[in-house]
């Protein structure tokens, strides 16, 4: 499965726009991350593309729908279905590779990060500074949705202290902020 492949499946099965920036921001991180450690950029990038593509439409069965779909009917590998079981806590799955700590790490913590740039008056993420999403962190009542004990977590599991972390994945999305979907790295 290539890029192009996962981004045509998350827009067949997910209409909502937030969902599609939701996983074309989780995809930015993961891109970052296998830059920063010399990894598959693309299995990292169909994974943050994907993780999420089957919530919509099947919120109870999410993301055992998704995988039994990806493994049904495309060439996705066992590591990146692994990772996106993996990414779901409820799940049971472990997280035995890079790529699915990755996942699960980054997940939670763009939400956060999108919510703290659309709050900014100007709504711009490039914007956003370091410490004012470290505030945004230590607020559970901001965004309150986004699950900060595995935002610590998935840290804890990259070995990446809570404050580089945060940094890498906001310049993540930084760097890729102003793009057009069909622009976004890869596509």
């Amino acid at each position: 499965m290539d890029r192009e492949q996962a981004y045509a499946l998350m827009l067949e099965h997910t209409p909502s726009e937030s969902l599609r920036r939701h996983m074309l921001n989780v995809e930015a991180a993961m891109r970052w991350y296998a830059r920063h450690w010399n990894e598959d950029e693309v299995a990292y990038a169909v994974t943050g593309l994907l993780h999420d593509f089957d919530y919509e439409q099947h919120p109870e069965e999410h993301p055992t729908w998704g995988v039994g779909f990806l493994r049904d009917h495309t060439d996705t590998p066992a590591e990146v279905l692994d990772a996106i079981m993996g990414h779901a806590a409820y799940t049971g799955v472990a997280r035995e590779t890079r790529l699915a700590r990755t996942l699960f790490a980054v997940d939670e913590l763009t939400g956060l990060i999108q919510a703290a740039a659309l709050i900014r008056p100007d709504r711009d993420v490039r914007q956003l500074e370091l410490s004012s999403l470290k505030k945004r962190f230590r607020n559970r009542a901001f965004a309150a949705g986004v699950n900060r004990d595995e935002v610590e977590q998935g840290a804890r599991e990259l070995g990446v202290d809570l404050e580089t972390h945060m940094a890498n994945v906001l310049l993540a999305l930084q760097q890729t902020q102003g793009t057009t979907e069909a622009d976004q790295p890869g596509a």
